[in-house]
């Protein structure tokens, strides 16, 4: 069953900083906004800690939400959100209104399958690098996935998987790759430790001058 995350939201007609001060001093809320789609901006205020606590599932973050403002609810998803520079709190939040009709760009997390298990990590010694742990993806809100997996069980030493070669769910396209080729970055790749490949030509070479020694 799809998860479903609805946030109790509060109309908000002060602005400013003393304003916003105020709020998540006095009433342990946050300033926020909803904007997007035909409607106008709004500005609103939710629970600090009802937030704080929903943001620690990473479904959250790919999902599309439910907002309920004055007994009506909207579609969002979560666009931008800033954070107090030293405090663990959190200052506000912009959610963007979504539309059944209309495509939308959400960064995905990648979720990765049988690193540790993989020939060329159990076996070989390999240690994975990720270049990415999230992907920006195009669709419509009902194809929109929770995450997106890779499969690392048959990855091979030195490969380096693209963005071209994640599985995606139909309806899911991409963003980088809509731009072209050249923008098909590296996702994960698998190697030998630093200093390990030095190592093994190092002794490959003291080999060969044993060998040649003996011959002489």
């Amino acid at each position: 069953m799809a998860q479903e995350f609805l946030i109790e939201a509060f109309s908000r007609d002060e602005q400013g900083r003393g304003a916003s001060r105020r709020l998540r001093r006095e009433e342990r809320k946050i300033p926020a906004i909803i904007y997007g789609g035909a409607k106008d901006a709004v500005s609103i205020s939710i629970w600090h800690n009802e937030l704080k606590k929903a943001l620690e599932n990473e479904a959250f973050f790919s999902h599309i939400l439910t907002i309920e403002l004055d007994g009506k609810k909207e579609s969002v998803i979560l666009k931008d959100l800033q954070r107090h520079p030293y405090k663990p709190l959190l200052t506000h939040a912009d959610f963007l209104r979504v539309d059944k009709h209309h495509e939308i760009h959400v960064n995905v997390p990648l979720h990765f399958l049988n690193e540790a298990t993989a020939p060329a990590v159990k076996l070989q010694g390999g240690v994975p690098s990720h270049q990415m742990n999230e992907v920006e993806v195009i669709c419509l809100p009902q194809d929109l996935p929770e995450f997106i997996e890779l499969d690392m069980q048959n990855i091979e030493m030195d490969q380096v998987i693209h963005l071209s070669d994640l599985q995606l769910p139909k309806g899911v396209r991409i963003a980088a790759l809509v731009q072209g080729e050249d923008h098909d970055l590296p996702v994960v790749s698998v190697h030998l430790p630093r200093g390990t490949k030095a190592d093994e030509a190092e002794d490959a070479e003291d080999a060969e001058a044993e060998e040649d020694d003996s011959k002489e």
